[in-house]
């Protein structure tokens, strides 16, 4: 009799950890700040004081140069991909885990807890990027083909308007427009099919 309770105990244990562990986790991760690391790293400025004062790839790129702005890109997208990766590990099969594990990635890296500013009322800020790469990297993690689309009309965007916010909106709707597609097709979200 104690071993059946045991199991059921500790699969509830595994479940609550399922549930608020991965979030926080996705949500931590996504808080990492590469940008304001690289930049600092390379050149010893603070990001936050260059350009728009974001932590993303773009303002990396202004602040130290083409080549750490593509690492910090690479790193943010890493962000969103490893959360995926990461509820898929920890609450293998649970969808709904695998899918919002990248959304609080991109809140994370939107909205960083390591980056938190106090305005002169004491109230605080959360500062970070602007989520494209995150989004870019956990519409990887969920379905890997997604990239073959997103990737290259998200560049002819930044190429072609010149605009980095534009990028980023267009990786947004993009990423819905791919996911949405297989929803309607009754496909699941994540790389099954």
């Amino acid at each position: 009799m104690f071993s059946r309770t045991g199991s059921v105990l500790e699969e509830c244990e595994v479940q609550l950890i399922g549930w608020f562990g991965i979030p926080l986790l996705s949500y931590l991760l996504g808080s990492i700040p590469f940008g304001l690391l690289v930049v600092k790293w390379r050149t010893g400025q603070d990001i936050r004081k260059v350009g728009s004062g974001r932590t993303g790839g773009t303002n990396a790129m202004r602040a130290a140069g083409y080549g750490n702005g593509v690492l910090t890109v690479v790193m943010d997208t890493l962000k969103g991909a490893c959360a995926v990766w990461l509820a898929r590990w920890l609450a293998s099969g649970n969808v709904w885990l695998e899918v919002a594990a990248p959304l609080l990635a991109i809140l994370g890296h939107n909205y960083s807890v390591f980056l938190t500013v106090r305005d002169e009322r004491g109230r605080p800020h959360f500062r970070g990027g602007a989520g494209g790469a995150p989004a870019l990297g956990g519409a990887l993690g969920l379905w890997l083909p997604s990239v073959l689309v997103i990737l290259p009309v998200s560049v002819l965007v930044f190429f072609g308007v010149g605009y980095a916010s534009l990028t980023t909106i267009s990786v947004g709707i993009l990423a819905t427009i791919v996911f949405g597609l297989r929803a309607w097709r009754g496909l699941p979200p994540l790389y099954l099919s």
